[in-house]
C-alpha cells in the first residue's frame, strides 16, 4: 500500500472521529457544522479539516472561533481514541462547495421556473412537500417529478 493510499485511509478516519467529537462533547455549537473532508500531510502531523456550515456568514465566523478555540481539546480526545504514531496538529479551513453546490442548484431550479430562493426550498428549510416524512422532494433512486409534473430519471439506488 502506497503512502497516498495511507494519507486518504488517515484522512476518513480523522474525519469519522472529528465527526463524531463534534456532534457528541459539543452538540449545541457544531450542530449546524459539517466536515466535509480532511487533508492529512504526506507526514502524517498535520491534517487541514474542511467544513461547512448552515446558515451564511454569520455563522460561518461563529463556527471558525468555535474551532480554532476547542481544536486543542479536539487533538487531545481524537489522540486517545485514535491510534497513530503522531496525533496530526489540526488546521481548519472553511469549504464553500456546499454553498456553491446550492447556488448551482437554484440556477438550475430557475431555469425550470422554480423558485430561486434557498429557503423555499424543502430539503434545506427542513420541511418536506411528503408531509412531513423528513426525506428531500429527489428520492436517491427511481424517478422524481419537477415543479411542472415532469419526472426525471434517477440513479437507482441497490436495492431497488
Amino acid at each position: 500500500m502506497g503512502t497516498g493510499q495511507r494519507k486518504i485511509r488517515v484522512g476518513e478516519l480523522l474525519k469519522r472521529e472529528l465527526s463524531w467529537l463534534l456532534h457528541s462533547r459539543w452538540k449545541s455549537e457544531a450542530a449546524a457544522i459539517t466536515l466535509t473532508d480532511v487533508d492529512v500531510s504526506a507526514d502524517l502531523r498535520r491534517a487541514t479539516v474542511y467544513y461547512s456550515v448552515l446558515g451564511g456568514r454569520e455563522a460561518a465566523a461563529r463556527a471558525a472561533r468555535f474551532l480554532m478555540r476547542t481544536r486543542g481539546q479536539m487533538r487531545l480526545q481524537m489522540g486517545r481514541n485514535v491510534t497513530l504514531k503522531y496525533t496530526p496538529e489540526l488546521q481548519f479551513a472553511y469549504d464553500p462547495s456546499v454553498e456553491r453546490g446550492m447556488r448551482v442548484i437554484n440556477l438550475l431550479d430557475s431555469l425550470d421556473g422554480a423558485p430561486t430562493d434557498a429557503t423555499s426550498d424543502p430539503a434545506v428549510s427542513g420541511e418536506s412537500e411528503g408531509g412531513g416524512s423528513g426525506e428531500s422532494s429527489a428520492p436517491a433512486g427511481g424517478r422524481s417529478a419537477d415543479s411542472a409534473g415532469q419526472e426525471h430519471s434517477q440513479i437507482p439506488d441497490s436495492a431497488g
